[in-house]
């Protein structure tokens, strides 16, 4: 058991990643590791060119119709912030959930607590989920955005944003939807969704390298620079480029995380992110009915575990347990690596009545098997006894 880890957190960062990735980022970076759009040399033309390829398979695979307002980050998180910070502005009305990820809540209160925006956040039901009614009710005449993930990182459950997107659209309000978790495992498609910006990261279900992420946004939106520098374009000006992408990427690019990226989503679009969403379903399923069967056991999010409406992630606590003693036993005695905690989203534990222990996690990969469930789910029957 010391020498296998059973790795179930990969709703944080997925891991491992498939090593012909780790290898040819390497292998990519060693050909053509200068800076990007800053020089008119073959080997910085070949960067740009990869770099504006990325974009373009970015594009299509989120259903963007302009390559140029694909705009590379460090992550979901730096990504909400560029469209928050440059989205919204003094006396604008924002409505966000109680399942939101802290990357999404403390913009937002920060932008509050400066009296720069009002803000309405509204609950889920019992099952996880957000009624598009209740974001309806909430809407006022001052309101410019509404903010939502597209599935919870603490429960799972695949929000309705298609219908919250229309009715976004019928009432001229923006759609931001934060994809970090259900970009790689289920489809996304910012024209379906009728979003007006679509946030991701690398690092979790597209299986790239950490320090990549990215913002796609629809062209008819407006949105501002909230940080200024080198572009390599219109050089001689002090004042910051409007021309997308440059206008929201400052600096050098991070090419080995671009790489990085780009090498993963090939993989996954070949494997088919469909079957690798299946088999962790599967999985999950299994997890579900295992520790269901276990006394003492409280699962969180519902009973209805089905591929269309949960990714493979699963919150649970132990009576009389703290989760914080549960995942170091499941560690320290089984190899197994859980999350545990408030998972950043603490409006979804305080909902759900575990804002001051949190819960334990347990959140599937691709290498996952069904023998590491069957071990996962002995483990958690020693604990109980």
């Amino acid at each position: 058991m010391e020498d296998y880890l059973i790795y179930l957190d990969n709703a944080a960062t997925t891991w491992p990643k498939p090593r012909q990735i780790l290898d040819q980022m390497v292998e990519h970076f060693s050909a053509m590791g200068v800076s990007p759009g800053r020089g008119s040399y073959d080997a910085a033309m070949v960067a740009s060119d990869f770099i504006n390829q990325t974009r373009a398979k970015l594009a299509r695979f989120f259903g963007a119709p302009d390559p140029n307002r694909v705009i590379f980050t460090a992550n979901a998180t730096d990504s909400l912030n560029i469209a928050l910070l440059g989205i919204l502005k003094p006396g604008d009305h924002v409505i966000t959930t109680r399942l939101e990820h802290n990357s999404v809540l403390r913009p937002l209160y920060h932008l509050q607590k400066n009296k720069i925006i009002t803000c309405s956040i509204v609950n889920f039901d019992q099952q996880g989920f957000i009624d598009p009614q209740d974001i309806k009710d909430a809407i006022r005449p001052e309101t410019k955005l509404v903010v939502m993930t597209h599935a919870s990182n603490v429960l799972g459950t695949i929000q309705p944003v298609n219908q919250v997107g229309a009715m976004c659209k019928a009432q001229g309000i923006d759609l931001v939807v934060d994809a970090s978790q259900s970009a790689g495992q289920i489809p996304v498609d910012i024209g379906e969704m009728n979003a007006s910006a679509l946030v991701f990261t690398g690092h979790k279900s597209l299986y790239g390298p950490p320090g990549i992420g990215g913002l796609v946004l629809h062209p008819a939106l407006e949105i501002d620079s909230t940080r200024f520098g080198g572009t390599g374009i219109d050089s001689s000006s002090l004042v910051h480029t409007r021309e997308f992408p440059h206008r929201l990427e400052a600096g050098t690019h991070n090419l080995m995380g671009i790489m990085g990226l780009s090498l993963a989503m090939d993989y996954l679009l070949e494997k088919g992110i469909s079957t690798f969403h299946g088999q962790e379903m599967r999985l999950i399923e299994k997890l579900y009915q295992g520790l269901f069967a276990i006394r003492g056991i409280e699962l969180y999010g519902g009973s209805n575990i089905t591929p269309d409406r949960h990714l493979a992630v699963l919150s649970a606590n132990l009576e009389s347990f703290n989760p914080a003693d549960i995942g170091a036993i499941l560690d320290g005695d089984f190899g197994i690596a859980v999350r545990v905690g408030l998972h950043c989203a603490p409006l979804v534990h305080e909902t759900l009545g575990t804002g001051n222990r949190g819960a334990v996690r347990f959140s599937l990969g691709i290498f996952n098997s069904s023998v590491d469930i069957d071990i996962t789910i002995a483990a958690m029957e020693q604990i109980a006894q």
